[in-house]
């Protein structure tokens, strides 16, 4: 009992014992990587097992020094190489370690794990035993011959020893759900152990490879990997923090992206065609589809037909000029108001106020009626429809926090808010192509536009703006001058026409590709 007062013991041991787990780690992922192939009853069997046999191996190489020193001893020679047993172990280790980490890594990268996930198909139990033992049998020796020559008492090495594949054995199943439930940490540690069979090559033909750097390369990449981690973990923090529903619209939004086609440059006079992922939907089909999955996250605003494009009637004219009004504009239904367009007195259709001004009926007194439905420009597009199913194919009054008419929605509005613009016959596109670029009024809707041009940058989640006007406006810090020029790259903005108040015909450009413009020159 006297060697157990002896410092120098107690610190050969801690020192022992922090060099086997070292020693351990790359065997303990090894036996994670392996143990996924398993049914997920198995695992926890056959890493136990895995790591007993590992603690009896070492344990009777320990009981067995006289032996292990004779491994050390040159059998035959090569050339200039000379090889001993242990030489030979670390050869068909580090030959089987290269083996098995590049085809994990080939399985990884190809991703043929992801192909049967609905009836995939698990290993043999015994198969992963017999390799977790095989690679134990090539880190024990490592481990043995480290534990021999740090320290001279054999108590203290099967001590040491058992102490460390005790961590171990509680270490395993943590580490074992920590790897498996990051892809990029397997991808990671398969790279550690392509570098661990290589130097266990290197061994085996006597060039000694200090462990220092392997393990300081280690560190530094599990180091980067964990900045890694945290960053991907910060991600889905703030994902979880975005509604659903803009998730799940996010999501299917990349998923109808695509590329056609396309033409490789031609090598030797030969054209090669290169296969890219083929596109799932039609132009039509991703505009409707985006303007679905987009329509909750606009502003009723975005969807109204503005008060200065509003065609209304005045109860306070005469007769006759109401009665031309409604017979040269095309437009079924009114909204009647006294005087200004904030004094509203109800919606009428124009077939109908024509038979009752033949009655003789007043305007106002036939509008009173037909009441409008007022709803205020912050309600949600969501809660919008209902609104609209109710008004029986009228049309909606929005109006701000003072009741001052903003603008009027019909279903009309809601659905070229969906599909695209659906132009009256007294109206203009609201964007027409003009040569290389587009000639855009300035009221035309952000979305709209953005869905054109394929460039979703131009609506933010929180401008108070929803037309090109409103974004030049908020661009320029004021009203843009007619033949100013915008820059918001790739898209430039020339504004063409202008009145006091209001911005009226912009014309939009974009940077053309750097292949195109080497293809022109």
């Amino acid at each position: 009992m006297e060697f157990l007062l002896d410092p120098s013991i107690w610190a050969g041991l801690l020192t022992l014992i922090v060099l086997e787990i070292v020693l351990g780690i790359d065997n303990l992922v090894f036996i994670a990587i392996l143990a996924e192939k398993l049914p997920p009853k198995q695992r926890d069997k056959a890493r136990l097992i895995g790591l007993s046999l590992a603690l009896v191996m070492r344990l009777g190489l320990l009981s067995l020094i006289s032996w292990m020193v004779t491994l050390t001893r040159p059998l035959f020679s090569v050339g200039m190489f000379s090889f001993s047993g242990r030489d030979l172990i670390l050869l068909v280790g580090g030959i089987f370690l290269l083996f098995k980490a590049t085809m994990e890594l080939h399985e990884r990268l190809e991703n043929r794990g992801m192909e049967q996930q609905g009836n995939r198909n698990y290993a043999s139990f015994w198969a992963v035993v017999i390799q977790i033992v095989v690679l134990d049998a090539v880190f024990s020796l490592d481990a043995v011959i480290t534990a021999v020559g740090m320290v001279n008492h054999l108590p203290v090495m099967m001590t040491a020893v058992v102490i460390a594949m005790g961590i171990m054995l509680l270490a395993s199943k943590p580490l074992t759900r920590f790897v498996n439930a990051h892809p990029t940490v397997v991808v990671l540690c398969l790279s550690f152990l392509l570098m661990i069979g290589l130097s266990l090559l290197a061994e085996g033909f006597g060039f000694h490879i200090p462990k220092g750097y392997l393990y300081a390369a280690i560190g530094f990449s599990i180091l980067i990997e964990l900045f890694n981690q945290i960053a991907r973990r910060n991600f889905i923090r703030h994902q979880s923090h975005r509604p659903m529903r803009e998730r799940t619209a996010e999501a299917i939004l990349r998923l109808m992206g695509g590329r056609k086609r396309q033409q490789a440059p031609a090598e030797e006079g030969t054209a090669l065609a290169v296969e890219v992922p083929h596109e799932a939907f039609k132009d039509e089909e991703r505009y409707m589809i985006n303007g679905v999955l987009t329509l909750a996250s606009r502003s009723i605003r975005s969807i109204m037909t503005p008060r200065g494009d509003i065609s209304w009637v005045d109860a306070t004219r005469s007769v006759d000029d109401v009665r031309m009004q409604l017979l040269d504009t095309p437009h079924s239904l009114f909204p009647v108001c006294r005087g200004e367009l904030d004094e509203l007195i109800g919606i009428v259709r124009a077939k109908e106020l024509l038979v009752a001004l033949d009655h003789g009926m007043d305007v106002a007194t036939f509008a009173a009626a037909n009441p409008a439905i007022v709803v205020p420009e912050t309600l949600d597009p969501i809660n919008l429809l209902g609104v609209l199913r109710r008004a029986k194919g009228s049309f909606v009054i929005v109006t701000n926090e003072f009741g001052v008419v903003q603008g009027l929605i019909t279903p009309l509005d809601v659905l070229e808010a969906i599909a695209g613009e659906f132009p009256d016959e007294d109206e203009t596109p609201d964007i027409i192509v003009d040569g290389d670029g587009w000639l855009v009024k300035g009221g035309t809707d952000l979305h709209s536009l953005q869905q054109l041009l394929d460039y979703y940058e131009l609506v933010k989640p929180d401008d108070q703006h929803a037309s090109l006007a409103g974004l030049l406006i908020a661009q320029k810090g004021q009203l843009p001058q007619a033949g100013e020029v915008i820059d918001m790259p790739p898209l430039h903005f020339q504004v063409l026409e202008t009145t006091d108040y209001r911005v009226d015909l912009v014309r939009v450009t974009r940077d053309k590709p750097h292949d195109e413009e080497h293809h022109e020159a």
